[in-house]
């Protein structure tokens, strides 16, 4: 079967095709500025690259050029659209409504935007592309949506109530959620392979970092805490967002800049994190280009993102009472051998030793960075989320 996996912005849509016979990616592409003027779409397929500037008004539109750029001209992988068997979805919040990935239906849809509150910007833009899917591949062919938040859905109470009032949990669902499930479900799995383990016999903390950030303890399998919370902005120091911070920072900036509401957010989410502190840039090979240089904000920045992973780590091996594997992955956990250096530095009382040459090892999925004498097995694991929601989509589809 030859699955189609869909990840819907408010005004972008990446996609991938995969052949499930063999999992391999017949063609993946992005498109982009949907709904504002200079739309495109790029697409790549049989060693090639075309981009194409087309207008989307909105997601309909774009769903319907991909499949022209899928079965037609050089990009062609499929002669019709009719041999796609189903399509996958990325959703970022399921709040506690979804407890593990389903097959598609109104009531489905309708769900998803009731909860868009709790990701405004990413739930509508799922919805938007469910909607823009049926219309284009029909109602005959199945959808299934798989949730970045089922994965942390095993968590105890303990780990995701706050210490506010009961009843904002009971009235308004305020809670940690987590998010970057899928990658993390991927890659506990894929180390558990690789150490030929049951997961259920493995106590793992696994780093997903990029421009998003997220670290989650997983004991048997299951995730039972994670850094980020009610919404992305909580954990760790992030491309743009701040991470954990004192509530009463956010009221006492309030009276000092005079902004509120959305402004605020907007400005604990865009202008802050690596940015924020470096002033130089979002993008971490920035910043540890002008540390190494001597920008002494740019240091502080990679000290305070190395330092505060390093202690959700320790955090978590006490909440697990100890620690089998460490996972970096993600495009900084996967690309930066310097990062992985500092976080793991200094941390030998846990078993956790770093081999510095195999450290700057690239090119394979999975890389055992572990030094001689280590206890704790230290994986560099691509994440690859694409392939999981189609495998996702594909045991549903044929249950």
């Amino acid at each position: 079967m030859k699955i189609l996996v869909i990840n819907c912005g408010s005004s972008s849509l990446k996609y991938q095709l995969i052949d499930m016979e063999n999992e391999s990616v017949l063609c993946k592409g992005l498109c982009e500025r949907i709904g504002i003027n200079g739309s495109k779409i790029t697409h790549k397929a049989n060693g090639q690259a075309w981009t194409e500037e087309t207008p989307f008004p909105t997601h309909t539109e774009a769903f319907a050029k991909l499949v022209d750029m899928m079965t037609t001209g050089e990009g062609a992988v499929v002669a019709d659209k009719s041999e796609i068997g189903a399509i996958g979805h990325r959703v970022v919040q399921g709040a506690e409504f979804f407890t593990e990935s389903c097959l598609v239906d109104d009531s489905v849809i309708d769900k998803i935007e009731e909860i868009a509150p709790l990701a405004p910007v990413h739930n509508m833009a799922h919805v938007q592309g469910l909607r823009s899917a049926k219309a284009v591949f029909g109602a005959h062919v199945p959808n299934v949506v798989v949730f970045d938040t089922t994965f942390h859905q095993t968590m105890p109470p303990k780990a995701y109530i706050y210490g506010v009032n009961y009843e904002m949990y009971e009235k308004y669902s305020i809670r940690r959620y987590g998010a970057h499930g899928t990658s993390h479900r991927y890659v506990s799995k894929a180390a558990a392979e690789y150490l030929q383990k049951d997961p259920s016999e493995l106590k793992m903390v696994t780093c997903h970092l990029g421009n998003g950030s997220s670290i989650t303890a997983v004991d048997g399998g299951k995730s039972i805490d994670t850094s980020m919370g009610l919404t992305p902005l909580a954990g760790v120091l992030m491309g743009t967002r701040c991470g954990d911070i004192d509530p009463s920072v956010v009221t006492y900036m309030e009276q000092k800049l005079g902004i509120h509401g959305q402004e605020m957010a907007d400005y604990l989410n865009k202008t802050s994190g690596l940015l924020g502190i470096s002033g130089i840039s979002s993008d971490k090979r920035d910043v540890e280009e002008a540390a190494a240089a001597g920008h002494e904000r740019a240091k502080l920045a990679e000290d305070m993102l190395n330092y505060q992973i390093k202690k959700y780590i320790g955090s978590y091996t006490a909440a697990m009472g100890g620690l089998d594997c460490l996972v970096f992955t993600g495009g900084i956990g996967e690309n930066d051998h310097n990062l992985r250096a500092g976080v793991c530095e200094n941390m030998e009382f846990f078993g956790i030793k770093l081999d510095l040459e195999k450290n700057k090892q690239r090119g394979a999925d999975i890389i055992d960075l572990t030094a001689e004498g280590g206890k704790v097995k230290i994986l560099l694991v691509c994440t690859n989320e694409e392939l999981m929601i189609a495998r996702d989509t594909l045991a549903l589809v044929q249950d």
